[in-house]
């Protein structure tokens, strides 16, 4: 499928993505659409950025608009706040004026609210498991007239500890439905969850899910700890985009953005202490461009997406591999390129071999030797042009320059698994 125009999907939905300015799908969404259209259960691993909402979105709406029974006719079922709401703002976007808004049902938001969106007709729930199965033992919602059931990022959900709310939750849904999971890992848990809650699912696959995207650039600057903020200082000034810095713990975020903003660059934060409204905020602002650079803990590193991150910088390194995946999936989206930084200091060596080791990768090492010599930042983080290069690297390159290292994307195939089950892998 080259176009969204190639769907068997209603004139509506079609207009509405041709008005959103979608036409061409995502390997994913060419893949995951047209079998949730027929109706099949749907089991897909992908990196993320890989356009999984709008996978699960065109199939919602077209359910919605076939089936108009009142009541909840779909859930999907998500870990973080963040991420329900960006998943039901990207609903009520395409959705127009003949499908009802999305019900948001999460923590850290006032419950009237979130009660009213289902008493007057949402037919879509976006939720995280917390925050429903509250409302579920109050018996303030029903899902008698469900129809489809997603879970996005499951295993994110499962390292969470949500696996009691979500099977409490399951347990009260219709045993016929179509169930729809999207995961950027395979883990046994989530294994098992499929097992206990799908029915002869078409599996698809799209490349490592433990390496990131051929369309990120890696590269790692061994830094002295009392220079990590000149680095990263160097690192913004040259870099024009909008850029996403990642910090350890809650503390450490708050001082880094503290010192981001004293220094001129306009910065916000995120992380666990901040309270939704603050968060809210800082995410709104950052994908409106008040905000050129955003610092987080790794509360950020899932369920954020926001277009056009030209870079990463791990400021901090992550405590576990597969954060690093999750993080550095922020830039190179949808296709775009982009550039992920990792800093570690000397006696740091022997995890940062680890985490390459772990991941299959290697990343490209830089020098920061001259940071210390460095002209001053321009106010407001703008780039000086006299700015000494300190990568000294001949690798880098401006914009569309390396576009050629990603020409050939790789493709969906589809392969015929024991049992009678669709498997779609990624070639090279």
């Amino acid at each position: 499928m080259k176009s969204f125009s190639e769907l068997p999907i209603s004139q509506y939905t079609q207009d509405r993505l041709s008005s959103a300015l979608f036409s061409i799908p995502t390997p994913v969404q060419a893949a995951a659409i047209p079998q949730a259209l027929a109706g099949k259960d749907v089991l897909a691993t992908a990196q993320t950025g890989t356009g999984k909402t709008l996978a699960f979105l065109i199939p919602i709406m077209e359910q919605l608009r076939q089936q108009t029974a009142p009541g909840i006719a779909a859930l999907v079922l998500v870990p973080t706040r963040e991420l329900a709401m960006q998943v039901a703002d990207q609903y009520d976007a395409l959705r127009g004026s003949k499908l009802s808004p999305a019900a948001l049902v999460v923590g850290g938001l006032a419950e009237g609210q979130q009660l009213r969106a289902i008493r007057h007709g949402a037919r879509l729930m976006v939720a995280t498991p917390g925050r429903l199965e509250d409302f579920l033992d109050r018996k303030l919602v029903n899902f008698h007239g469900l129809r489809v059931l997603v879970l996005d990022e499951a295993d994110r959900m499962l390292d969470m500890g949500f696996l009691p709310a979500i099977r409490r939750i399951v347990a009260v849904l219709p045993k016929e439905r179509q169930t729809l999971c999207f995961s950027a890992t395979l883990e046994a848990s989530v294994a098992r969850l499929v097992n206990d809650y799908m029915r002869d699912p078409v599996r698809l696959a799209f490349g490592s899910t433990l390496k990131p995207s051929e369309n990120v650039r890696v590269q790692a600057f061994e830094v002295d700890p009392d220079h990590k903020q000149e680095l990263l200082r160097h690192l913004l000034a040259k870099e024009p985009g909008r850029c996403l810095v990642f910090a350890r713990t809650k503390r450490g975020a708050e001082r880094l953005a503290k010192n981001l903003n004293r220094e001129g660059f306009a910065a916000a934060m995120i992380h666990g202490d901040r309270s939704q409204s603050q968060r809210t905020a800082a995410l709104t602002g950052f994908q409106q461009g008040r905000y050129r650079i955003l610092v987080a803990t790794d509360l950020a590193s899932r369920g954020i997406h926001v277009q056009d991150i030209s870079h990463v910088i791990n400021y901090d390194l992550p405590e576990v591999a597969e954060n690093f995946i999750h993080r550095v999936g922020r830039t190179g989206r949808a296709g775009e390129l982009g550039v992920a930084s990792t800093f570690f200091a000397k006696h740091q060596r022997s995890d940062l071999f680890e985490l390459e080791r772990t991941l299959g990768i290697r990343m490209e090492r830089m020098r920061s030797g001259d940071i210390v010599s460095e002209a001053p930042v321009s106010e407001r983080g703008a780039r000086k042009e006299d700015s000494t290069d300190l990568t000294k690297s001949d690798h880098i390159k401006s914009g569309r320059g390396e576009r050629d290292r990603f020409e050939s994307a790789p493709r969906p195939r589809m392969v015929r698994l024991p049992g009678e089950v669709l498997q779609i892998q990624m070639e090279s």
